[in-house]
């Protein structure tokens, strides 16, 4: 038996709501997509008639919004006529990082996702299947049962877990050929007709083989690990990139004879700044969290070595700028090239940028930021959130432009902060002339080309490389 949906609700309209919607919709243009969100400011943007100026920047989201948009997809702030109306409805809010109480800053907070849930069992008259797509710790569906099944009206839930495993900048592409579509949930005879319900939306453009069926916890950690997985990668080769420094060797060359291993491969091998983005660390946090939780010491420290090595990294990079400027950067102009966790997203959540400004903050120093898709409230609010000191003293030390050339006028250093492919075509003559010399530029990406920047007179470092 098999059931086919022709309404999907989806509660949250963020970086993973928005666009896996979009693309739903597209693909599937028989099926109402509505994506509500109570933030009236979000929803009007999704709305507004230029999809240019859409909330969420990510390369070919604007074409396939403009396609759906009016004709099947729908963004509203109206959440419970949306709840009312769906048969199948995805969960996709926020689950950050505890900030108090028990878990503190490992634990994810699931204060939002239990809302949701009590305001599907308020609404709902008919029967549901909810569709869990925020990165959520193990068992969470468990949760999310209980309150449907003990405060609704009657109305039978299936509950299935539907991780998201998109890269920002390149989170369509990763929709339209995803490596894999995992989809968990009860063994229960009703729990598979739910399963395939939801295979047969994905199977419309995604081949059958990608799409792999779990049950509900294996799901629920896979997307946990899969992060984890990668986030170690990427603090394994900073590791390092601090020994190279210290040796004479190359990261870069490193990184590139490791790779041609067909046992170890090419991917998340490059040394930077350090990861960021709203996952790995959360969710590693989460997997240190549910470790604990069973008394697995072990286990436990195991992958919290990954979280401190990152952090490891980007205090490090602080320092070395503090260091090479002579140990003292109090009011000299500190020029940050990008502000972004990665290129091609205007995300910031737990970017290395906001970090080594504070730090560099804390040091007197006068920050200038340029990112070509970041705002300037946007960087005010987070170096803000860190509580770090007061939101005039940030607006005092740190000043957003809006032009590359200006931000970095007078500078006495230059940091690259996000991978934006912009920065490689600057003319770095005209930067250079600009500068307080001796010029320094800080690479903190491994972007630009080190040679050439030597011969027009900058003094470059370049993170695992002596």
């Amino acid at each position: 038996m098999t059931k086919n949906i022709t309404n999907i609700c989806c509660i949250g309209a963020g970086y993973v709501g928005g666009p896996t919607m979009s693309v739903i919709a597209q693909k599937c243009p028989d099926i109402k997509v509505t994506v509500v969100d109570l933030n009236e400011a979000r929803i009007a943007a999704w709305n507004d008639p230029n999809t240019s100026k859409i909330p969420i920047y990510e390369p070919g989201l604007d074409l396939v919004v403009a396609e759906a948009r009016g004709r099947n997809l729908f963004f509203s702030t109206d959440v419970d006529k949306a709840i009312e109306e769906a048969e199948m409805i995805f969960i996709s809010v926020n689950t950050p990082t505890k900030t108090y109480g028990s878990g503190k800053g490992m634990a994810a907070d699931l204060k939002y996702i239990e809302l949701c849930a009590r305001q599907i069992a308020r609404v709902a008259k008919t029967d549901k299947i909810v569709v869990e797509k925020s990165t959520l710790p193990v068992r969470t569906a468990e949760a999310v049962k209980n309150i449907l099944q003990n405060t609704g009206n009657n109305v039978n839930y299936q509950i299935l877990s539907n991780p998201e495993f998109l890269a920002e900048g390149t989170a369509i592409e990763d929709l339209f050929a995803p490596d894999r579509v995992l989809i968990g949930g009860d063994t229960t005879e009703e729990g598979q007709i739910a399963i395939q319900a939801l295979v047969n939306i994905y199977a419309r453009w995604v081949p059958q083989e990608r799409i792999l069926t779990t049950n509900l916890w294996s799901s629920e950690l896979s997307k946990l690990t899969a992060n984890a997985f990668l986030a170690q990668r990427v603090s394994s080769i900073n590791s390092l990139s601090e020994l190279c420094e210290h040796t004479g060797a190359n990261i870069s060359e490193v990184a590139r004879a490791i790779g041609t291993d067909s046992r170890i491969g090419p991917k998340f091998l490059k040394s930077s700044v350090g990861f960021g983005g709203s996952c790995f660390q959360k969710d590693i946090l989460n997997l240190v969290y549910i470790a604990r939780s069973y008394g697995l010491r072990e286990v436990a420290d195991y992958w919290e070595q990954v979280i401190i090595m990152n952090d490891h990294q980007k205090r490090r990079f602080a320092n070395k700028i503090v260091k090479t400027l002579y140990n003292t950067v109090s009011g000299k102009k500190i020029t940050f090239l990008g502000w972004a966790f990665k290129k091609d997203t205007n995300d910031t959540r737990e970017s290395a940028a906001i970090y080594i400004a504070d730090d560099l903050l804390n040091e007197q120093a006068g920050i200038a930021v340029f990112d070509p898709k970041v705002n300037e409230k946007q960087i005010y609010d987070d170096l803000n959130y860190l509580h770090t000191r007061s939101s005039d003293e940030n607006k005092q030390l740190l000043t957003v432009y809006t032009d590359p050339y200006e931000v970095c006028k007078d500078a006495h250093a230059i940091a690259v902060l996000t991978e934006w492919d912009e920065f490689k075509d600057y003319d770095w003559q005209r930067i250079y002339n600009d500068m307080k010399k001796p010029a320094f530029i800080f690479d903190g990406r491994s972007l630009l080309n080190v040679k050439e920047l030597e011969e027009i007179g900058f003094k470059v470092y370049t993170i695992g490389r002596e």
